[in-house]
């Protein structure tokens, strides 16, 4: 199978350098009218310049594509709305949304000023937040959209130093869920990349070699594959170095407790049945919880009736 994207519109954040760039650069020899967003800013998200997004725009038009490059601070709705309409008033649609864009601010919690925690929150959930409705209700038109969140195993699993940044990228897995159940009659579909990249935000914390072995590109791979027509969806992807692997968020079956047993005490008791992964699945949406906490208790409520006939 041959992936293209021939005759679409792809919005690609933060394309000026890295992984945006890497994204942006593939989808433009893949047939794509590609939009490079790129405040310009360093890693902490401080200074802004247009000259990386010109950049990419110059190389996608010198191997023959189209491009527009578009400075918008994803945190700026304004920006954002800006930038999309210029891609609607050049191309008339927009089928793909790349959330790439994102900065750095790591430090300890205790260490963490209460601004530093809130830009980053500002700049991967809100600047997700503010390209997806910039771009939804043109996805609903068209019958079509396919958009990618960028999370994090920081945000997933948890790293010293990044509650900021980990939070965020959980935080867009959120999003992610609800945006795909009310994207699904659309043909809207929503999903992940969880990368590891030899990027600017890696320089200095690991040795050069194994920089050099997570390329954008492998990651790149892994991207363009949640953004095709016949992408998956609700998937989370984790790429980076030449390994691909899926992410997903189990819950146990549980157990039931009755009334009279709905303490502290009774709840530690049978802890081994509440943490047992034997039955665990995956819920598609928040009701799913709610619908077998209550056929619990239904159950339970029928077995009793049961036995006193």
């Amino acid at each position: 199978m041959s992936i293209r994207f021939d005759g679409q519109v792809a919005i690609v954040t933060g394309a000026g350098n890295g992984l945006g760039k890497s994204h942006a650069l593939e989808l433009a020899r893949r047939g794509a009218k590609v939009v490079i967003n790129d405040l310009g800013s360093a890693v902490d998200g401080s200074g802004a310049s247009s000259e990386a997004a010109r950049s990419v725009v110059a190389e996608i038009e010198a191997m023959g594509g189209e491009a527009l490059a578009h400075g918008a601070n994803v945190t700026n709705f304004a920006e954002v709305q800006d930038m999309v309409d210029q891609a609607m008033a050049k191309w008339g649609r927009v089928d793909i949304l790349i959330n790439n864009a994102g900065i750095l601010r790591d430090k300890s919690f205790s260490k963490m000023s209460l601004d530093e925690f809130k830009l980053i929150i500002d700049v991967h959930l809100m600047g997700s937040v503010n390209c997806c409705k910039a771009v939804w209700d043109i996805m609903k038109a068209q019958n079509y959209g396919r958009i990618v969140m960028t999370t994090s195993s920081s945000g997933m699993y948890g790293n010293f130093g990044q509650t900021n940044y980990g939070a965020g990228k959980m935080a867009v897995l959120g999003l992610m869920n609800t945006l795909v159940i009310e994207g699904e009659k659309n043909n809207i579909q929503v999903n992940a990349l969880a990368p590891t990249a030899g990027t600017r935000m890696l320089e200095g914390l690991v040795p050069q070699e194994v920089i050099d072995t997570l390329t954008p590109s492998s990651v790149t791979a892994g991207a363009l594959v949640l953004c095709h027509k016949d992408a998956p969806n609700r998937t989370i992807l984790c790429a980076g170095g030449g390994g691909y692997a899926s992410t997903k968020i189990y819950e146990t079956d549980g157990i039931y407790l009755p009334l009279a047993d709905q303490t502290p005490e009774q709840v530690v008791a049978h802890w081994d049945g509440i943490v047992d992964t034997s039955n665990q699945a995956v819920l598609i949406g928040g009701f799913q919880q709610t619908e077998k906490f209550v056929g619990k208790a239904m159950a339970y409520l029928q077995s009793q009736q049961g036995g006193e006939q």
